[in-house]
């Protein structure tokens, strides 16, 4: 066997846990506890979303030692009052969260490009596969891989999920550059959007439009 067969066996798997929690002292740590003792090593925490009905939707990227399974993670999280994962996969983008503030400093650099360079940023942003420009007339035009090549232009006044019913995997979300344009994202499998999500969408996509106006 090779050396590198070896390592790849041994080597931690990052996953990506999407968890509501109730948004009080305390919960956030209990379920960081879960996860460590179902073999989970945690690398980050994002907070994805504050809800008024006293609950909190929170993305932790996590590795999980050889032999253990996500299903324990879901087990031991969900053994907690009040928790509920909503959604566990393999996170094969890397190990670092980008932040929105982030993704601003990127756009600023070069704001005639701005468009173009916000499609490349929205899959690391919001932990999506791909992204493309949608022309009303032009059809699909800058993308990122994977992104399909045949998405037609839909009417959207704010970012919003996007149905798309030949496609029962993929979850879809868009945002408007202007009337003849707009910008679409997808997960293939999940998780779904957030209402905190999409307005993240939109305010980043409008700001790329508005840097990109000469």
């Amino acid at each position: 066997m090779r050396a590198s067969s070896v390592v790849a066996m041994v080597c931690p798997v990052p996953f990506l846990l999407r968890v509501e929690l109730p948004d009080v002292p305390g919960s956030l740590g209990r379920v960081a506890s879960a996860i460590g003792e179902a073999g989970g090593d945690i690398e980050a925490i994002e907070i994805v979303e504050k809800r008024h009905d006293g609950t909190a939707v929170d993305d932790v990227l996590l590795e999980l030692t050889p032999g253990k399974m996500p299903d324990s993670v879901v087990s031991a999280c969900s053994a907690i009052e009040g928790v509920r994962v909503l959604w566990i996969n393999r996170y094969t983008a890397g190990g670092n969260l980008f932040l929105d503030l982030e993704a601003l400093e990127e756009l600023t650099e070069d704001p005639a490009q701005a468009l173009d360079r916000v499609v490349e940023l929205i899959p690391i942003t919001f932990r999506s596969d791909w992204a493309v420009r949608v022309h009303r007339v032009r059809g699909t035009g800058h993308h990122t891989g994977a992104a399909p090549t045949d998405l037609p232009f839909v009417e959207i006044e704010r970012a919003r999920v996007i149905e798309v019913p030949e496609d029962d995997v993929t979850l879809y979300a868009g945002a408007r550059i202007d009337g003849n344009e707009i910008i679409v994202t997808g997960r293939r499998g999940g998780p779904a959007f957030v209402d905190s999500e999409l307005a993240r969408l939109g305010h980043l996509v409008g700001l790329a439009a508005s840097l990109a106006r000469p």
